[in-house]
């Protein structure tokens, strides 16, 4: 496995901390864009498996991980979709296989239906058009003012640990769940609350997206933990109406982060899936 590079990436008024593994001169390469909680270093061992057959990225989200958002940024999807071309554009990439967890999804799709010539493959991690989904309960919170301020005042590492036992049953690598935390700082709090805010109802976005999703048909490769509060095993199938997908891979004792938790079975069904795209 290649050890990912690191670096910066200016796009957008923003300097976005980079991994990346595999030829920096490549046109076409495989985007990572993490969810909520979140950063480019969540996708370290994927990048860097990747990064033996093929280009391979993953950046920062403005005002997640490492990484400020620049004064005036409007935190919506389709800001966070401006971003990636931004970031894709100052790194020479040309064509995309995108892998999506989270929030992520809906950033990245932001960015394909804009650039559906560039955009070539996708993997789902727990995400992708959701008819009928609800926020989950803590999503509600964040979305209520004053509520959602308070509920991020305060977040002592032992709760969150607590927390993340709870939600991932098969139990997520200690240094993972620290990691999360130590980059779940206030600026990356305010920017939640701000996201969530900005954010129309999933299902009435998965109505007026989700057609023109279809349209694309785009090849893509479902890896979902079946085990996830947030969002449940019952989409997995439904991306079959959105996308040309291959394979539906249900993990049924992973929870949100399935990559974390199972990493060598979601390896098995990443890399070659990749590989074949890029092949192809």
């Amino acid at each position: 496995m290649s050890e990912p590079r690191r670096g910066s990436v200016q796009a957008a008024g923003v300097s976005s901390r980079l991994i990346e593994a595999g030829p920096r001169e490549s046109s076409e390469a495989v985007v990572f864009v993490h969810g909520n909680p979140g950063s480019c270093t969540d996708w370290e061992g994927l990048v860097g498996a990747t990064g033996e057959f093929a280009r391979a990225v993953a950046f920062d989200m403005p005002g997640f991980g490492l990484t400020q958002a620049p004064a005036g940024f409007a935190y919506d999807i389709a800001a966070y979709g401006a971003f990636i071309a931004a970031a894709l554009e100052t790194l020479g990439i040309e064509r995309v296989h995108l892998v999506l967890h989270d929030f992520g999804g809906p950033f990245g799709m932001a960015w394909g239906i804009e650039h559906p010539d560039a955009w070539r493959s996708v993997v789902l991690f727990n995400i992708g058009i959701m008819p009928g989904y609800r926020w989950h309960s803590m999503a509600r919170r964040w979305r209520t003012p004053v509520l959602g301020e308070l509920v991020q005042a305060w977040i002592p590492r032992f709760a969150w640990r607590r927390a993340m036992a709870a939600a991932n049953t098969k139990g997520l690598p200690p240094a993972f769940v620290d990691k999360m935390y130590d980059e779940y700082d206030r600026k990356t709090r305010r920017t939640v609350l701000a996201l969530y805010r900005a954010t129309p109802d999933p299902a009435a976005t998965a109505e007026e997206v989700g057609p023109a999703i279809a349209a694309l048909n785009r090849p893509a490769l479902v890896v979902w933990g079946g085990s996830d509060p947030y969002v449940g095993p019952e989409y997995a199938e439904r991306q079959r109406e959105f996308f040309d997908v291959e394979r539906v891979l249900v993990l049924p004792e992973s929870g949100h982060w399935a990559f974390q938790d199972d990493p060598e079975l979601v390896a098995e069904a990443v890399l070659p899936f990749l590989r074949e795209r890029l092949a192809g």
